[in-house]
């Protein structure tokens, strides 16, 4: 008898180790190189009936485009429709699938339509990643406000929008209204800049008939810090049945109006600093 031959006499005693090994998770190679045993069906044998470690499993690749593939199928999508999103081989594609029911043919001009559609649904996801990537890279330009820099955003802000005094009519009073609540936060800080006490300040909804208005009160008054009984008797507005309003939906909550009590002080400095960044300007272009 051969050395080699003698090494798998005792098969029942080989055995009982291989199937120990097995079960502290070993593959066949490592229980091979452990046990010595090179012949591959006697390998086989030894561990016959003993499930492989979950980690020697390897998963299969293809079970997910698989899965996508029929759920295309299902969808009404040719093989080569599914080819090319898939970018597998139309035999696979075929394996797949072929017990699925065949989609039905569709008229040449609705497979048009439905291109065109999903291109320029392509073309709108890019031209939105795009446009988000832009934004993002700006907003980082921008960094920390110092003091001075909030006081000229302020100044520029309530002068775009915020109530101005008329040579016809005098009207030195310090109210903003806006609708945006970016610009509410802006101006809420830019007033705490300015050491404008919070007991000078009063706050009033204006808004369509149609919206809600409670919700939109609590809205501001949480973005503002108050409480919503603090609001004065809300500005309802009526709609012209004859336009078509945009402003609707969840995200419609009106316009806050701030005003700051006996404002005309502050007002004429905040004509004053216009003035002031007017100037300056005009001092750029000379130059």
């Amino acid at each position: 008898m051969t050395s080699s031959t003698s090494k798998y006499t005792d098969f029942e005693n080989l055995r009982d180790r291989a199937v120990a090994l097995r079960r502290e998770g070993l593959s066949l190679r490592q229980i091979r190189d452990r046990l010595q045993v090179y012949n591959h069906d006697l390998l086989h044998r030894l561990v016959k009936g003993e499930p492989p470690p979950e980690w020697t499993k390897r998963p299969r690749a293809k079970d997910d485009l698989r899965a996508r593939a029929r759920e295309l199928r299902l969808e009404g999508r040719t093989y080569d429709q599914i080819q090319l999103e898939l970018g597998c081989s139309k035999s696979s594609i075929s394996l797949w699938v072929r017990d699925l029911p065949k989609p039905e043919r569709r008229d040449p001009a609705e497979q048009a339509r439905t291109a065109a559609r999903k291109r320029w649904e392509h073309e709108l996801a890019v031209r939105d990643t795009k446009r988000r990537k832009t934004k993002q890279a700006a907003s980082a330009e921008i960094g920390a406000l110092s003091e001075r820099e909030l006081l000229l955003a302020g100044t520029a802000l309530y002068w775009a929008e915020g109530a101005k005094d008329k040579p016809y009519a005098r009207r030195e009073n310090v109210q903003f209204v806006n609708s945006d609540p970016g610009v509410i936060r802006l101006y809420m800080a830019w007033l705490r800049l300015l050491k404008v006490e919070p007991e000078r300040l009063t706050f009033r909804l204006m808004i369509h008939a149609t919206a809600d208005a409670e919700d939109a009160r609590r809205y501001w008054a949480e973005l503002v810090g108050v409480e919503p009984s603090a609001f004065q008797k809300t500005t309802i507005k009526t709609h012209n049945p004859k336009t078509i309003r945009k402003n609707v939906g969840s995200g419609y909550r009106g316009c806050l109006v701030i005003r700051v009590s006996q404002g005309a002080e502050l007002y004429r400095r905040i004509e004053g600093w216009w003035c002031g960044i007017v100037g300056a300007v005009d001092s750029i272009n000379r130059t």
